[in-house]
Parts: C-alpha cells; structure tokens; sequence
C-alpha cells in the first residue's frame, strides 16, 4: 500500500538562498555605520557604498612598477646563469642559488598579477631565454640598477675572483635599483593600495636588503687592499699602512670624552652590550648601562676633535667642546700644553700670531663658554660666531673677543693680514638666529627680502691690537644671479636627472680656500664650486661657477702650488654615513680635480679612496693639505673611517695613491661617527686628528713612488710660522743639492735623462754638497753644473708639459747651487 503522503527533500541550494533570506530580514534593520574622525560624528551607509569603500583599484603606477620590474629581475637571473662556468667559489654558487630562487618566484608573481587584470605581460621567460637572455632585455638596461650590455658583456667575459668581484658590484647595484624603484612606487599618490601589490613591494625591500647586506660583506674579501675588511676596535683596531710610519697615537685628554662610554657608542649598542654581559653572568644581573642616566650622557659628537692649526712648534687641535693646544717640537711625539673647555660645537681653528679664532655653530654656544649651555629660544648669553683668544700664555688662553653671526660659524678662512688688521671670511651653513636675539638676522626668502641672512658670506675684521673689536664689514651677496642681481642665482636644489645624486641648495659656502699670492679663493659651497677673484678681499668676485651630477655636497677645496688646479671634496652622506663601501659609486663622496684655464673651472678627474669600508664606517672625502714636494702635486688627506690617503694628481686626469693608512672599524656591529676629521703636512710629519680616538703623527716612508731626496727637499720647504686650514701660501725650494737630485729623480723615472747625464750630475751635486758642508768655494764644480743648467734650459724647449717644467725646474735649481759655490 502506497503512502498517500510524499515527502519532498529541497535541495541544498533553495535551503541556502532560503537562508541568506531569512538573515537579510531579519538584519535588514540593523544599520552600517562609518565613523568619521575623532572628534566628529558617525554616520549610517547603505550597503552600496560599504562594498564600494572596500574596493581598492590598482594604478598605472603599480602596473609600471610590475612591467619593468619583470626584465629587471630577468637580468639578474642572466647574471646568475654566467656563475656555473666562471667561478669556483661555493659561497657564490650558494648566492646565485638564493637569487634564482626568489626572483623566479617574485617573476611568475608578477606574470599572474599582471595576467589577471588583462595588463600586457612582458616577454621574460627565463626558461627559454637562458645564458643569452641578456641581448633581448637592452632597451631596459637604463632602469634603476640594471647592467648595461657593455657590463653585462664584460662579465660574460671574466672568469675566477675577477668575475666573481664584477658579479657582485653589479648585482649590489642591481639589487639597490630593485630598492629604489620600491621607493619610487610606494612614494606615488594612490599606489601599492591592493594588499597583494603593497605585501610584494615591501617583500621585494626586505629581501634584497638582506641580499645586500650579504654580498656587501663577500665584496669585501675580494678586494686584494690589506685595508678591506680590518678587525674593529676602539683602541685595538686592526691596522694596514703603506709607505708611512705612525710615530704616535695620542689618546684624547681627561675631560673630553664621556668615561662612561670613551669610544662613543650609541646607546642602542651600549644595552646590547650590557644584555650580552647579564646573559653571560652566574648571577641575575640586571642590565642597566644604556639605560643608566641616559638623559645626561653626552651626545655622539659632544667631544669630537675636529680642525688643527699650527704655529711654529705648536699645534691647536679644535674640538665640540673646545679646543687643546700641544708642543710639537720632540718630533713625532706631541705634548699637551692645555686643555681649554669652551663648549659651542665645530670648533675649526685659526692661529695668528698670540690670537686663536674658533668657530661655534651650535646653539647651545654661551658667551662665557659656560657648560649648561642655553635654554632660552632667545637670549643674550647665547655665543654663534667667532670666538677669539690670547694664547701668549699656552697654558692659559684668555678669551678677548667675540663675533656674533646670524648663522653661527661652521667654518673661518684668514685671508689677509695687513694694516694691524686680520680679515677673516666666516662660512655658516646652520640655521638662522631670531631677530631678536641679534639684529639684522632676517630668515627669508631672498625674492621676498633682500636683507635675508641666507646666500651671503661674512667678511670679518679683527683688529690685532684691539680683538675685542672685532666686527662683520660686509656680507656679500657671492652667490647672486650677475644679471638679474637675485640672490639665489645658483644651484637650487635637487638631483640633475636619472642616476645622480640629489644636490644641495646653494646659499652658503661650507669652505673658502684662499690663495692670496694668485688672488684666487676656491669655495666650496653646497650646490657648486666657485672659483673668486680676491685681488680686494672684501669684496670677493665670483669668476666661474661649476655643478656636478655625482657632488651632494660641495664642502672643501686645495689648490695646487702653482695655482693650475682645485681639488672639491663631496661630503655626501655629511661625514656620518658609510660611503665607501664596496658598491657605492667611485665619483660619489669623492674629489673631483679641476684645472683652471682662462680663470675658468675645467674638469679633469676623481679621485676616491680606493680600499672598500664596511656599513659601520662612516667613510668619505674629507680635509687634506698638499705634501711639499718639488715638481708635484700630492695631498695628504683625511677620509674619516677610511683612514688617511695619500694621493699624487701632478696628471690631474689621472690621479694615483701612493701611502696609506687606515684602522679597523670603532665597533664591530654599530656605525660610530669616528675617524679621521683633517690630515695635514706640516714640517716633515703627517697629522691626523681622530674623531674619537685621538691624535695621531704619521711620517712618509721613501718608496717606488716618492724617493728620499723628494721627501728631503720637502724638509726644506719653508711654510711660514703659521699653517691655517683654508689658507695656502707659495711653497718655494732652495737652491740646494737635494732639491735638483729630487728633480733628477722625478726625471730619471720618466726616463727623460739618459744615463750619462744622470751620471755627471749625480757625481757634480755629491761635489757641491761637500764644498757646501764645508762652507768652501768650488768654482770648477760651480763652472760645470751652470754648463748643466744652461743645457737643461735649452733642452726643456724640447719637452711638454711636467717633464719641461721639471727640466726648467732642474736647471733654475742648479743655478742656486752654483750661486752658493761661488
């Protein structure tokens, strides 16, 4: 019998639908809400517009991003192909196997985001393209980073550690590209919005960040400089030196440096010190340095040593928090006369005579050189300027004037003395005061305000007698456009297109180098380089003005002897920051050589020191002075954290190192603002001062490249009683015998002498050395040498360039000698 009753069993999706039915009525009711922001009220939406606020869309930008950055991570995958065949090395090996692995995966990303939205895809199939895949992607190799064909060919072409040090610079900068079109993306209005597209982007980052950091490291063992890669240290670095000698290693007196914490670590280092030491500890101790009275620690470079000046056998050494004086004349190994506590900031030294000029930037500066500094936004007690002292008593310094400036002091150059008077230029490069505090102190625009502080410099007189008078004369407008007359007539600021660095405004100058005998000053000023006329000093001229697409900031300058040529320096990074490392740019954070034709700047070549720094050594070009050496042009000069370079730019396009030295790191894992601020010659030795360590007296060794008769004749070099950074007198050689057999060197090395008459003139000065030892006549040797020297007059006729003006140079030297023979 059949059940008059059937059941029916709905199916799972009218049960669904059903549902969804039923719980829509019953929260039809139930309001959406959006708040506004805080402080103001909700409101109620329909469920229209809350499923639109959830709808994200993605730009052009981020479909750019994708599209180039698919033949951008194909190229490196062309680079990884070359490693198989070319190097050795397991680390490499394990490298490129990283890098493949990644960049296939972030590839077919890239390929279904792009699919998916309908966007063209480009053709990067790194499966069919393999080892030649790089020809089909040049039309991209401009992007951020990438390689060019040229580079990629010469990789192709390398085998062994030479490949294998090219594939890591270029995958460095690869690598970097990658990081700054992140930058590029994430920096556009509206991009990187889909979590997908912002989750790849800051994958992409963290990745090649740590790829970096790793092939930073590897780089550096495959430099061959004995500098690469030195065990860090605060008083136990691990030191490399070439043709020089450290005579001695000052440590900084009592009283300028914080004994809680001497070599400067941050405090971040400091409590991973100290969690390291409790970790290590049987007890339970709690870590507390880095902790402990942090408020009051010193800042990083509260005690930093910075600017030198000497005066016969004494040497001043600047420093944040004032300045000490030393006794230099026990060769080699200075003595500290005086330790003076005047705290402002910079502290740059001048000396003249019993007067030292300091500058002080800094706003915490006191007129009394109080140690409390300044808590007032304005206020009378507040020093930013050029402090002045009597030294006549070394070991206790009297202040007996003060110069207050609207921007303080970062830098000074004594120009002149004359009339009783010092005429001083003052560079600041801070901010400017209120106008309340000092009057006249205008912070405006210049096409707004004319009296503005900003694109001028400070002409000072202090008068010799009466210091205490001290005053500004002129502030000059050096900067301004020559026709229209607006203040602000050079560089304004920003990057010079594609791949340069981003340059600094031009409204101060960092270092004005004078050069009274030429009439020349060289400034160094932020956005260019400038060559003055100062035949009035007052009244500087500007005579030519240079930019350069790889200077961030413009920040010193060195002529040569003879005037032809200026060295810029490029602070970039400001001195803090690790410039040299392996895969920075040899023309960034370098010096760039001019030579000065017709009074203007020419471009010729940079110079970088050459050894790779590691992250935690801030490293890049800084202050140096020239080595008196007749018939060349070389510098001494300072690199922070890159140790002490020493270079010959006689052939200003090719420029040639020929001694170092350089320590080790401050700290194995943290960045400490440290090494060398200045490396001057001054009467046979090589001084350096360091940042956080100390003092240190270098000599030059004679080698292949600077023989002992060239460091002899330097000896003779007669530079004055005083040595002013910024300030460059004519160095002049006597008539001497050691001074023609430097010469003789210089040109037996470029084999413009043959060897008899290296031969007779070696034997004709050992003869007139005798005579003049002896104090004697010799009128057959004197006959001789002026047939010598008539000869080489004639004859440098025959040459260019150095070898005629050292043959010229030999022959004048050799008529003084036969004026002290007869």
């Amino acid at each position: 019998m059949s059940n008059p009753k059937r059941l029916l069993r709905p199916s799972p999706l009218l049960l669904a639908i059903a549902a969804a039915s039923c719980f829509s009525v019953a929260l039809a009711d139930v309001p959406i809400v959006q708040p506004s922001a805080p402080g103001q009220g909700s409101r109620q939406i329909s469920v229209e517009e809350a499923l639109q606020l959830v709808e994200v869309r993605y730009t052009a930008a981020d479909v750019k991003f994708m599209q180039d950055m698919l033949p951008h991570h194909q190229q490196a995958l062309d680079m990884t192909v070359l490693l198989a065949e070319r190097t050795s090395s397991n680390e490499m090996m394990e490298l490129a196997d990283r890098i493949e692995r990644t960049q296939k995966d972030e590839i077919e990303f890239m390929q279904q985001w792009l699919s998916e939205r309908g966007e063209r895809v480009p053709d990067t199939d790194w499966r069919q393209h393999g080892h030649h895949a790089q020809h089909g992607h040049h039309g991209h190799h401009g992007m951020e980073g990438m390689a060019t064909p040229e580079q990629m060919a010469a990789l192709e072409a390398a085998t062994g550690p030479e490949f294998d040090r090219m594939f890591l610079e270029l995958m460095i900068k690869h690598h970097e590209g990658a990081l700054t079109m992140v930058r590029d993306l994430l920096r556009q209005r509206g991009s990187a919005q889909e979590p997908e597209m912002f989750e790849f982007a800051n994958e992409v980052k963290n990745d090649q960040e740590a790829e970096i950091e790793r092939m930073m490291a590897m780089l550096v063992g495959y430099s061959p400089d004995p500098r690469a890669g030195l065990a860090a240290g605060f008083r136990d670095a691990e030191e490399a030196i070439w043709n020089m000698e450290l005579l001695a290693a000052l440590p900084k007196p009592a009283g300028f440096y914080d004994p809680s914490n001497p070599s400067g670590l941050p405090a971040s280092r400091l409590r991973e010190l100290a969690n390291e030491s409790a970790d290590s500890s049987d007890g339970d101790v709690e870590a507390e340095a880095g902790d402990k009275d942090s408020g009051n620690r010193p800042s990083l470079l509260d005690f930093a040593n910075t600017d030198m000046a000497f005066s016969d056998n004494t040497l001043v050494v600047g420093n944040y928090h004032g300045f000490k004086i030393y006794d230099i004349s026990n060769h080699g190994q200075p003595e500290l006369i005086s330790a003076v506590v005047c705290p402002g900031g910079q502290g740059d030294v001048s000396v003249v005579g019993d007067l030292l000029i300091m500058s002080v930037e800094q706003g915490r500066g006191r007129l009394d050189c109080g140690l409390q500094g300044v808590a007032e936004q304005v206020s009378e007690e507040r020093f930013r300027g050029l402090r002045i002292f009597d030294i006549s008593d070394l070991r206790m310094p009297v202040q007996v004037g003060a110069v207050q400036t609207c921007r303080g002091s970062h830098t000074h150059t004594v120009v002149t003395e004359e009339d009783n008077r010092l005429i001083v230029y003052n560079s600041a490069t801070s901010f400017v005061r209120d106008e309340e505090e000092l009057e006249g102190c205008v912070n405006k625009d210049p096409y707004r305000d004319e009296r503005t502080a900003l694109f001028r410099i400070d002409v000072i007189e202090i008068p010799i007698d009466n210091p205490q008078d001290a005053r500004i004369i002129h502030s000059p407008a050096v900067f301004a456009d020559e026709e229209t007359g607006v203040l602000a007539g050079l560089w304004e600021r920003g990057d010079h297109g594609p791949g340069t660095q981003t340059t600094n405004e031009t409204n101060h100058c960092h270092d004005i180098t004078v050069y009274p005998e030429a009439n020349l000053a060289a400034g160094a000023c932020s956005g260019n380089g400038i060559l003055f006329d100062i035949s009035d000093p007052i009244n500087p001229t500007r005579i030519d003005a240079v930019v350069d697409p790889g200077f961030a900031y413009w920040h010193s300058a060195t002529f040569s002897n003879d005037g032809s040529k200026v060295i810029f320096t490029d602070e970039w990074g400001g001195g803090t920051r690790p410039r040299c490392r392996a895969s920075d740019p040899m023309s960034w954070g370098a010096n760039a050589i001019y030579d000065i034709e017709d009074q203007k700047l020419v471009f010729r070549s940079y110079y970088k020191m050459p050894a790779p720094q590691t992250e935690t050594e801030n490293c890049v070009a800084h202050n140096g002075s020239l080595l008196p050496v007749p018939g060349r042009d070389i510098m001494a000069q300072s690199w922070y954290q890159g140790g002490i370079s020493v270079f010959d730019f006689t052939d200003s396009a090719n420029p040639v190192e020929i001694a170092y030295f350089d320590r080790g790191p401050i700290d194995e894992k943290a960045l400490v603002t440290g090494g060398y601020w200045s490396a001057y010659w001054y009467r046979g030795l090589v001084y350096g001062t360091e940042i956080v360590r100390g003092l240190d007296v270098l000599s030059m060794l004679p080698s292949e490249y600077l023989s002992e008769n060239e460091l002899a004749a330097a000896l003779l070099v007669d530079k004055g009683e005083t040595f002013n950074p910024q300030l460059q007198t004519v160095l002049d050689w006597p008539g001497e015998p050691v001074v023609a057999r430097a010469y003789q060197d210089q040109l037996v090395r470029s084999n413009t002498l043959s060897s008899d008459q290296v031969a007779e003139l070696t034997g004709l000065l050992e003869q007139a050395q005798q005579s003049i030892d002896a104090n004697a006549q010799n009128s057959s040797v004197a006959d001789r040498l002026s047939a010598l020297a008539n000869n080489f007059g004639a004859t440098a006729r025959d040459y260019e360039g150095m070898e005629r003006q050292r043959m010229h140079a030999l022959g004048e030297t050799l008529k003084g000698v036969v004026a002290r023979l007869r």
